[in-house]
């Protein structure tokens, strides 16, 4: 994958350009509450209108709409991510998110936090209109690779991400089945 070299923020280096880090008071405050109800669960939520074609809005909190759409080989204006990949941005924000927070609560700053993600898809289905014959349905694969720094060692860095898979919400939604409801209205 290439793609253009990465910005360092205010979040990996505060001095940088005067943003502050993640507070490591509000995230010790953030395991406390956790610690302190550890069978509260969050339903998020997500409003999805197509706006034509393949190109649909996804409503989230009071954001502005984040945009998928598909590529003109599936059809689609090629816009935004289609929804494999939006899935894949998910997944790496969300280990991302996991070992920045990790780091921070171990004290570790963090100099670089890089992640490449790809994964294997069979689309011949093609949204079940096409080849239905027996076989896998979404991906079968999915690969990350973490390019990580900080000022630690590297069996360390290594440690702090098989850590954060286990824990990471979007990483087990994609490696274990979840219950599914799909209803007309």
């Amino acid at each position: 994958m290439s793609q253009p070299a990465t910005a360092l923020t205010g979040c990996l280096t505060p001095d940088a350009d005067g943003l502050e880090p993640i507070s490591k008071e509000g995230l010790d405050a953030l395991i406390a509450k956790g610690k302190a109800d550890p069978k509260a669960v969050k339903t998020l939520k997500c409003k999805t209108v197509a706006e034509g074609r393949f190109r649909h809005a996804n409503y989230i909190r009071d954001l502005d709409p984040y945009i998928v759409d598909e590529p003109p080989g599936l059809l689609g204006d090629n816009t935004a991510p289609n929804p494999s990949e939006a899935s894949l941005a998910a997944l790496g924000s969300c280990v991302a998110v996991g070992l920045h927070a990790n780091a921070v609560a171990r004290g570790i700053t963090v100099k670089k936090l890089e992640l490449e993600l790809e994964g294997d898809l069979n689309i011949t289905a093609v949204w079940g209109t096409g080849d239905v014959s027996e076989k896998p349905v979404g991906f079968t694969d999915v690969r990350i690779r973490v390019d990580m720094e900080g000022d630690c060692p590297r069996e360390e860095i290594d440690a702090l991400v098989q850590h954060v898979v286990q824990w990471s919400p979007v990483f087990n939604t994609f490696s274990r089945p979840v219950n599914m409801v799909a209803e007309t209205v």
